[in-house]
């Protein structure tokens, strides 16, 4: 059982990471339970703000890096996860945390995410899922459920949705997982779990939009969701759990590979007896002279 001081040392751990930036997200939106989750995970995980890297995609997702005091980037519009992976090239002994939406991720992104997951990189990737392009106001996206109403759209949608653990599953990825904005607690499991894995943990989060999505309440997903005791260990058995549109919508671990070979590890193998890191053996020279051709 925790001690008063134990909490108060967690309190003021978890007060590192605040920022004076005021949140602006929708009232019920689930970017807080995420940010909230986030930062119990950074916490309980002892880092500190300058212990890890958040690189952020374009969307509500990433009003969170203004919110949030640690090293943070901004990417472009469904490129965060080549940002991420260079990130960890360039420091492969800092934990690197990816977040986007779903609209950045399955459209403008959709290549980046399946070759993260077949590359196995070593990053942790917290994909927002909303069935939406909230930020935009509400347009549909590559996980709006057929036939749903959405802004920009003449009638009900008429594409099948897209299942981004499916996909990752299919592509090869090593830990997929599924949490749930209204559930903090699992959710906080998760993001410490993907972060502890060696290879790339994507986290899908079910995620309230209670302005723009009234297809998929709160109530909804209660009726729906089905928390699974372990992982599978054949990824062919947890798609069954991948779907986000029948009335079984598994939350939890769904897939984890426990002799997972992160990118680095299985590419790099020729450095097994060199103490630095990557980065420290790029040869840096001194390129001025040519520059004043320019000036």
């Amino acid at each position: 059982m925790s001690t008063i001081s134990d909490l108060e040392q967690r309190a003021a751990q978890f007060l590192q990471f605040e920022t004076k930036t005021k949140h602006t997200w929708c009232s019920g939106c689930g970017n807080y339970g995420i940010y909230n989750a986030l930062v119990r995970a950074l916490v309980l995980e002892n880092h500190t703000p300058d212990s890890v890297m958040l690189a952020f995609d374009v969307g509500c997702n990433s009003n969170a890096s203004d919110k949030i005091h640690a090293n943070t980037i901004h990417g472009l519009h469904g490129r965060v996860l080549p940002l991420a992976a260079g990130l960890h090239l360039a420091r492969p002994s800092m934990p690197i945390i990816a977040i986007a939406g779903d609209g950045a991720t399955l459209s403008e992104g959709l290549n980046h995410y399946l070759h993260a997951a077949r590359n196995n990189y070593n990053i942790t990737f917290i994909l927002h899922n909303n069935k939406n392009y909230g930020l935009t106001t509400g347009q549909a996206s590559s996980t709006t459920p057929k036939n749903n109403l959405a802004n920009g759209t003449v009638g009900p949608t008429a594409a099948e949705t897209l299942e981004p653990l499916s996909l990752a599953l299919i592509a090869g990825g090593t830990f997929v997982a599924r949490g749930y904005t209204a559930d903090v607690d699992q959710l906080t499991d998760l993001i410490r779990a993907g972060v502890a894995h060696s290879g790339f943990a994507v986290i899908e989060v079910l995620q309230l939009c209670p302005t723009y999505n009234k297809a998929t309440p709160e109530v909804w997903y209660d009726e729906r969701i089905k928390k699974l005791a372990v992982p599978e260990t054949d990824r062919y058995e947890a798609l069954k759990y991948c779907d986000t549109t029948n009335n079984q919508i598994g939350t939890g671990v769904l897939y984890q590979d426990n002799k997972s070979i992160d990118f680095l590890s299985a590419q790099q193998s020729h450095r097994a007896d060199m103490q630095s890191e990557i980065n420290e053996d790029v040869i840096h020279h001194d390129i001025s002279k040519f520059l004043t051709a320019f000036q």
